[in-house]
């Protein structure tokens, strides 16, 4: 009797465990639904809304998509596309400029630098050919981090690129103001595309 109950102990601690276990395991996909769900993936040249996170999954998903944009190796290049000259990172992913921001002071956090990562780097970014080496500088942002400005303007990246070459987040209104590509002299791309390739280069 006494060796029964050691093993029905024994069975209920074990199940106790794999219960444990698999509330663990259904936490973590819940985070993960809600972090995709905060992300901004909106058409391209027309103005939109978009509602700011409020759980702390989605503060989460905020932190870490901002950590995940950090470049180690940063470069600012230059790509030629429908928009004429424009901004890129070492990937040549499309590069932003939000007209909320003021002159070196990002005002893009939370939700908002989840839709639009900041494109924070842990080395001194490089000036790539037609990049102005002097305009070129960083930012410590409110977490520490550092961004990489372009004639004072902060930039980003946008979570709706999914590939090089996409211009997706051009002249959308997100966050309480616009969002445009630069052109190596600094200045927003306000002009429409030069040609009918869906923006990209």
């Amino acid at each position: 009797m006494r060796r029964h109950t050691r093993t029905v102990t024994a069975l209920a601690s074990a199940l106790l465990l794999a219960t444990a276990a698999a509330g663990c395991s259904d936490n973590g996909g819940d985070h993960g639904s809600a972090s995709g769900s905060d992300r901004a993936e909106q058409p391209n040249n027309h103005e939109v809304d978009v509602v700011p996170a409020t759980s702390s999954s989605a503060s989460a998903s905020a932190s870490a998509s901002s950590s995940a944009s950090a470049s180690s190796s940063p470069k600012v290049d230059v790509k030629n596309g429908s928009f004429g000259k424009m901004l890129v990172d070492e990937k040549g992913r499309s590069l932003y400029e939000f007209d909320k921001d003021t002159t070196n002071k990002s005002m893009c956090s939370g939700s908002c630098a989840t839709a639009w990562p900041p494109f924070t780097v842990t080395a001194k970014p490089v000036a790539g050919s037609g990049i102005k080496a002097n305009l070129l500088k960083t930012i410590k942002r409110s977490d520490g981090s550092e961004q990489v400005t372009y004639n004072g303007r902060p930039l980003y990246r946008f979570e709706g690129d999914k590939k090089p070459g996409d211009i997706n987040g051009q002249d959308i209104n997100a966050f309480g103001a616009k969002w445009f590509i630069m052109n190596p002299d600094g200045k927003k791309v306000t002009t429409a595309p030069q040609n009918n390739n869906g923006g990209g280069y």
